[in-house]
């Protein structure tokens, strides 16, 4: 039934028309509204017939008799598919984008100002997840020794980003070791994936043991991407959580409280937007975000990646009412996950 109501080009610019009469207002939509907005000249009773055939179909509902129509998540998935994929973004938004990205002086500001101008076009959540550790492009790393033993592991990677572990490792080291290993590892694999490091290394490690002696064990300890990753997901930085508690789609305060618990968790953010670096298309949208707690199924999310120097690939993306500017929003992240891939890189 939803494939034959939209298979007319009128029916379609109605319900388009609807969705952003909403978007805008939050307000049942009448057929008169549509009427003053629709290109051809169309009668308030033709519109109804279609809203009516558009309601059947269960693309709208109509929350009170006398109340005009209110889109449904299978609207919003049409719109977003069909309509709000082939928009472009606004210089406006393009300028403000590359102004934003172009003032950052380090890869934690830049990333903060990434994730807040996603926040803003979606009335909702920012996320930027990075690249997982192993596919991380390293630039310096730094070992110090704690007094009972372990080790704290500062990875500096491509751009200025640091990432640290305390690590309570199999056999003791002394500081002039760690240092050793430190200076081995900066001067050979500086540029290099922490992955290709420890290929690397093992390749070392197995053709010529005698000669590296125990420098590189130090080392394959110390770098190994399971150890340092475990307990811990992806890193991750989300913005714009305040902007949920304004959203009149979560009424109730305990339908917030759930939310805001999941998005402090993170994992579920992560694996969210991990699983769009899969997805075949450049932008993935999921209406209904039912994957993070009941809460969810009134979100819409919006994700792309984006890669660092062609190397490690991440993820970024906007978590917001379903009740969202999709034509702002996927042009948004489709071109802030070409921008941030640049602005990264060059760090």
């Amino acid at each position: 039934m939803t494939d034959s109501v939209l298979n007319s080009k009128r029916n379609q610019q109605i319900l388009a028309e609807i969705v952003r009469a909403y978007v805008a207002t939050g307000e049942p939509v009448s057929s008169r509204t549509i009427s003053k907005a629709h290109s051809e000249q169309l009668s308030s009773a033709s519109i109804r017939n279609v809203m009516a055939d558009l309601e059947d179909a269960g693309l709208l509902f109509q929350p009170h008799t006398s109340a005009g129509r209110v889109p449904t998540a299978e609207a919003y998935r049409f719109f977003a598919q069909q309509i709000a994929s082939q928009a472009n973004l606004s210089e406006e938004d393009k300028n403000w984008i590359r102004k934003e990205l172009e003032g950052a002086t380090t890869a934690e500001e830049l990333t903060e100002r990434a994730g807040h101008m996603l926040a803003a076009v979606s009335r909702g959540l920012g996320i930027i997840v990075m690249p997982p550790l192993a596919n991380t492009v390293l630039e310096h790393v730094r070992f110090l020794l704690l007094p009972d033993g372990r080790v704290v592991v500062v990875l500096i990677s491509v751009g200025g980003g640091t990432r640290d572990k305390v690590l309570r490792p199999e056999h003791g080291f002394t500081q002039p070791e760690l240092d050793r290993t430190a200076d081995y590892l900066n001067r050979h694999y500086s540029g290099w994936t922490l992955q290709a490091i420890r290929a690397d290394l093992l390749a070392k490690l197995a053709s010529e043991k005698e000669r590296y002696g125990k420098l590189l064990p130090v080392a394959l300890e110390l770098c190994d991407p399971a150890l340092l990753d475990s307990g811990r997901s992806r890193e991750v930085y989300v913005e714009g959580a305040a902007q949920f508690a304004s959203a009149p789609e979560l009424t109730g305060a305990e339908a917030l409280r759930e939310l805001l618990s999941a998005i402090e968790e993170k994992s579920k953010l992560v694996a969210l937007l991990n699983g769009c670096i899969e997805a075949p298309e450049p932008v993935h949208v999921q209406i209904g975000v039912k994957e993070i707690n009941g809460a969810g199924e009134h979100l819409s999310l919006i994700t792309a990646p984006y890669l660092v120097r062609d190397q490690g690939q991440g993820s970024l993306g906007v978590l917001g009412p379903m009740r969202m500017q999709y034509e702002r929003a996927i042009t948004a992240v489709a071109y802030m996950a070409r921008a941030f891939s640049e602005a990264i890189s060059r760090g």
